[in-house]
């Protein structure tokens, strides 16, 4: 069983010192920064793509350093990739005449938006990028896309639930109450376009970026739980900026919607969320009542409801993460795949269109697949999945992060979307084969794909293996995912939260870190909270 489990409440204690953070005290570091350097040093001698970035590779160790949390564990491979896609998200951050923003993409794509923005990634933008302590980088990337030329509607983006979790890890809801006026015209307008008849929202797969899928267009559980989890979060917002109305408004619609999804897009039979068609004449006016059959095949983003907690928990939605570990279903060496591989439409292919959904692994479904997951074992009373399936599952995530160079040496890697079986990264592999001189950098090309950010990994370790679930009061909750009789240590450090630095480490002898052993939450580098077994700890900041 993956919850309730135990947890232990900690009471509160007198705290003398103020915050680090907010009084430019800097607390010792439990982790030194060595890793960083030696990490860093080695990404740096295999890159050759340089787009101008806010930060450059001559700068990046010291900018991690000071901005982003630093994490140790056993497994080697997961703590290599955990600082692999740091440096690869600081690539991404530009400076621009509306302020920083981040991209998807280095190079330009004929697709995108004003300086390069694509919508369809941005929430993982900010999953990832809440714990880089400058808030600068966020803060402006937020009032871009509403206020500043971003276009946060060319594809699905669960703009506001990203803005309202961005705003539990800094403790502070200004920027997201200010912009709320902004949140509630951006629902209005996917209503206005994009809401069937029936209640649920529709989508090309195109647009949710996740074409040549198996399950197509239609009301598909990925717009419809983004919506959800928009609505859910706008009402949140509401709710501290003394908006009742708003609040109660967001919350009929959203329980409106969670029933329909419920209804109308799960399959008892199969017992997994899937997509609605809309007959063809709707998919062009959305103004028809024609009836439609759920499609015949289980997609990876069937999972996604989960991602905000749409499902309701005790009604049996839970027995729909059997499929993951099952290899007919969505398991495989290098991260699940994006449907599954018991359908005869289910496919790898090297031909046709580079960017298919109908199989392969793509990065994004599998981050959305595990930040899911993590709330499934933190809130979900079940039996059908447990935190050492979450640990293989991001254990194979990782392994995936890696290429084979021309001289034989591999090298930490992120693209686009990937052979789930062998690693092969699949758009890669089709656009060198190109005539056109798009990818040959001979012939003045690019790789569109490396350091590919349409996804997280970094937010995966924060809040789902060191189990740091933010809240919007004024206590620290830790749930860690890490199985039992599994690591004998692991920290994470300097991680910005509510104005303070935690750091969250395990130790099972205490001959590690020397500060006994077990689970220990720190503040500002003095212990808040502690358990003896890997269990939840909720403990209160100090004032």
């Amino acid at each position: 069983m993956a919850h309730p489990g135990k947890t232990l409440i900690i009471p509160c204690i007198a705290w003398l010192a103020g915050s680090s953070m907010a009084s430019g005290v800097v607390s010792p570091a439990v982790i030194s920064a060595e890793a960083i350097r030696r990490h860093v040093a080695s990404f740096n001698r295999h890159d050759h793509t340089h787009f101008g970035q806010a930060v450059s590779n001559g700068d990046a160790a010291r900018w991690m350093e000071e901005n982003v949390p630093r994490f140790e564990c056993p497994d080697k491979e997961i703590g290599e990739i955990y600082h692999f896609r740091w440096w690869t998200y600081r690539k991404h951050i530009r400076e621009t005449p509306d302020g920083f923003i981040i991209t998807e993409f280095l190079p330009k794509v004929p697709w995108s938006g004003k300086h390069n923005t694509i919508s369809c990634p941005a929430g993982h933008h900010f999953r990832e990028g809440r714990w880089i302590r400058d808030p600068k980088y966020l803060n402006d990337y937020s009032v871009f896309w509403f206020r500043k030329g971003g276009n946060p509607r060319a594809y699905s983006f669960w703009a506001a639930d990203s803005i309202h979790q961005r705003a539990l890890a800094l403790g502070d809801f200004t920027l997201a109450v200010d912009l709320l006026p902004d949140l509630v015209a951006n629902h209005g307008e996917w209503e206005k376009n994009r809401l069937s008849p029936d209640g649920l929202f529709w989508l090309t797969d195109d647009r949710d970026g996740m074409e040549v899928s198996i399950g197509g267009s239609g009301r598909r559980a990925t717009i419809n739980s983004y919506m959800y989890g928009d609505a859910r979060a706008i009402a949140a917002i509401a709710r501290v900026a003394g908006r009742r109305d708003i609040e109660a408004e967001y919350t009929a619609r959203a329980e409106k919607l969670r029933k329909l999804v419920q209804r109308k897009l799960w399959c008892p039979i199969d017992r997994f969320f899937k997509t609605l068609p809309l007959p063809e004449r709707e998919m062009a006016a959305a103004d028809g009542s024609g009836e439609a059959s759920l499609v015949d095949v289980r997609e990876l983003h069937g999972y996604t409801p989960w991602y905000f907690h749409l499902p309701e928990p005790g009604r049996g939605y839970e027995s729909a993460w059997r499929q993951l570990m099952d290899a007919k279903g969505f398991m495989a060496p290098f991260g699940p795949t994006t449907a599954e591989q018991r359908h005869p439409r289910f496919t790898i292919s090297h031909e046709g269109h580079e960017c298919q959904w109908n199989g392969p692994g793509w990065p994004f479904a599998t981050a959305v697949t595990l930040t899911a997951l993590a709330n499934v074992l933190n809130d979900y009373p079940q039996h059908e999945i447990s935190r050492r399936d979450y640990l293989e599952t991001l254990r194979s995530y990782a392994k995936s992060h890696h290429i084979k160079r021309d001289d034989g040496t591999v090298v930490p890697w992120i693209d686009e979307n990937l052979n789930p079986f062998t690693g092969d990264w699949i758009a890669r592999t089709r656009l060198k084969s190109w005539k056109d001189g798009t990818w040959d950098p001979a012939k003045g090309g690019v790789e569109r794909g490396k350091d590919y950010n349409h996804s997280t990994f970094c937010d995966l370790i924060i809040t789902g293996l060191a189990g740091l679930r933010p809240r919007a009061d004024q206590q620290v909750e830790v749930n860690p995912l890490v199985p039992d009789d599994t690591w004998d240590y692991f920290c994470l450090d300097r991680v910005p939260y509510h104005g303070r630095l935690l750091t969250i480490l395990y130790d099972r002898t205490g001959e590690k870190y020397g500060r006994g052993t077990g689970l220990r939450i720190l503040a500002d580098g003095r212990e808040i909270g502690s358990s003896r077994t890997l269990q939840r700890v909720i403990a209160p900041l100090p004032d």
